[in-house]
């Protein structure tokens, strides 16, 4: 595999804000993560999507996480694509999911037009839609950092499938890379938030189908254990897994479970009994729940039910 010897520019600057002003008097936050789940209703979307709407009304949710993979299989074609109604305004019609949404880019997403799923214009289809490359939430008692993740991947650009991608403003590589970490070093530095959460699409540490993402534990992987990061929640395995850091405390939670998943590959030999908490072959989603000195997350299957639940404290 190449790699790259990325020399981080001096004139790094913080990652661009959003700020979510939490609702209740102890600053406290929930939210919902879901992934890989854009497929017009189909592979279960849609029954996942009723158990996300119980799930919202029963915490009262703030806004929900996206991870990536939004709108299969190539993206979207453009502003107006019927997909991003079929795939997305017409599923998530509850009323406690029609909160803000935040996003990220996933490699399917990038097979499609990435400036369209990046443009203001969707917002004005349906306001709750929030799409950038890298960003900071501000929301309650944490910060959370969205990170462009697919231009890491080298088997992008060796490119074996003949796939296409869309990596207009990606390009030159090396210096996206480098500008991108340097930011997230800067912005991680910054943060007084008593919780650090990171979003990416990519795996860092897995048992599923993708395994690790090697390019992830060489580039982010040092610097989210530099700031003691508290979570990393991804997509693109199609499962939900729960893995501890082997050094420090930061827990790494899969949650690509929006729709098509079942791969039925597991690597169970790749991590130690004593990181690998919990692993599902199958459709669903997590739930984050957070105050300033504790949090509680779950995991639920596509009929809702409860399969993993756990709670740190600081």
């Amino acid at each position: 595999m190449p790699c790259f010897s990325l020399r981080l520019p001096n004139n790094a600057v913080e990652l661009s804000r959003i700020k979510h002003r939490s609702k209740r008097y102890d600053d406290s936050i929930s939210f919902l993560a879901v992934g890989d789940w854009g497929r017009n209703g189909n592979f279960n979307q849609s029954i996942v999507a009723t158990q996300m709407g119980y799930v919202g009304k029963k915490l009262g949710i703030d806004f929900v996480v996206s991870t990536g993979d939004n709108f299969y299989d190539d993206g979207l074609k453009g502003e107006d694509d019927r997909a991003f109604k079929t795939s997305f305004s017409n599923i998530y019609t509850a009323k406690s999911l029609r909160k803000p949404w935040f996003s990220v880019l996933g490699n399917h997403d990038y097979q499609g037009n990435v400036e369209a799923q990046l443009s203001p214009a969707l917002k004005k289809r349906d306001k709750r839609w929030n799409c950038k490359r890298n960003f900071i939430l501000e929301a309650g008692s944490a910060d959370i950092f969205f990170v462009d993740t697919t231009p890491f991947v080298q088997k992008y650009f060796d490119n074996p499938k003949k796939q296409v991608f869309d990596w207009r403003n990606v390009l030159p590589r090396d210096r996206y890379m480098s500008s991108t970490l340097k930011n997230m070093n800067v912005s991680l530095e910054h943060s007084k938030a008593p919780w650090k959460i990171v979003v990416g699409h990519h795996t860092i540490r897995s048992i599923g189908y993708h395994g690790d993402t090697q390019e992830m534990i060489d580039h982010f992987l040092p610097i989210l254990e530099a700031h003691k990061v508290d979570m990393y929640i991804n997509g693109h395995d199609h499962c939900l897994q729960h893995l501890s850091n082997e050094r420090g405390s930061m827990q790494f939670l899969t949650s690509g479970g929006g729709s098509k998943a079942w791969k039925n590959k597991i690597h169970y030999g790749l991590h130690n009994d004593s990181s690998m908490h919990f692993y599902h072959d199958g459709q669903g989603f997590l739930s984050v729940e957070i105050a300033r000195d504790k949090a509680k997350l779950e995991f639920y299957d596509v009929s809702g039910r409860t399969i993993h639940r756990f709670k740190l404290e600081k």
